[in-house]
Formats: C-alpha cells, structure tokens, sequence
C-alpha cells in the first residue's frame, strides 16, 4: 500500500503547494517544484473574465481545458493577433516567448503544466503589448470574432 508523503516531506524535497485567489475571482490551486516546473488546476469564476498577458523566456507551458470553453490568444512574429477558441478536452502547448492571454467564460476549469526552467529565476513576464489588443474584449465580441455560438 503507498505511503503518504506529508507536506513537510515535499518541501524538504522541493515540492510547495501555492493556492491563491486571483484579482479575477479565478482559484489556482497549484503544486510547484523547485526546478521550475509547476501543475496549476484553474477554476474561473461566475463571470468570465481575461487572465494578465504574460510569456516565458524558458518555460514550456501544456494548457488543456477540462469543463466550459476559453478562448487563447497570442502575439504572431509580426504582432498580429491570433485567437483560438478552446472547449473541453482541447490543449494547447506554448512556447518559450510566446506572448499569450486566456479568455476564461464562467466556470471553465483547466490544468497548466509548465517545465523547461531551471527554478533559478521567476520565468514569467508582462505583454502590455498583448494586454492592448485583449483585455478590452468583451465576451460578446470573441463569440463573433471566433463565429461560434455557445
């Protein structure tokens, strides 16, 4: 039979469990090493809302959507902006420099896992430039954009 591992042994190991409630209502519940790699388990809020655009130098990141929809969205090479719409079950892998930002409608639930950093630095920085052309989108307009019904 396995034996429970008890938090303390997981920090002693490099493991930490972070849960925060963020600015937009979401709940993260996360589990992150000391090299860098993470799991997030995301829960949105009653209302939709937009993540903060970010990319990473080094970190790889895995998003699937488990329940509801999201719509991804990202800075090409030549600063166009590209949206995808996402619904349970799909996934998507981002790239190290890749600016992006997460659409999450109400109740949408997803999984991050993030790895490819050494755990030496933060690995996580500000678009403004991608901020610009998506946090004033409202929900209404990504369902016209994307041309789907939900």
């Amino acid at each position: 039979m396995p034996k429970s591992i008890s938090e303390e042994q997981a920090r002693e190991l490099g493991i930490e469990v972070v849960h925060q409630l963020m600015d937009n209502g979401e709940r993260r519940f996360r589990l992150v090493s000391s090299d860098g790699s993470s799991y997030i388990r995301t829960e949105a809020s009653s209302e939709g809302s937009w993540q903060n655009s970010h990319f990473h130098k080094e970190l790889t990141e895995f998003y699937l959507v488990q329940s509801g929809w999201l719509v991804y969205a990202e800075l090409s090479s030549d600063d166009e902006l590209i949206i995808r719409y996402m619904k349970q079950g799909d996934s998507i892998l981002v790239l190290p420099l890749i600016h992006h930002n997460l659409y999450m409608s109400p109740y949408t639930v997803t999984h991050v896992i993030k790895y490819g950093n050494n755990g030496e630095q933060p690995d996580w920085f500000s678009s403004p430039e991608l901020d610009k052309q998506t946090k004033n989108i409202p929900e209404s307009d990504l369902i016209r954009m994307i041309g789907t019904t939900f």
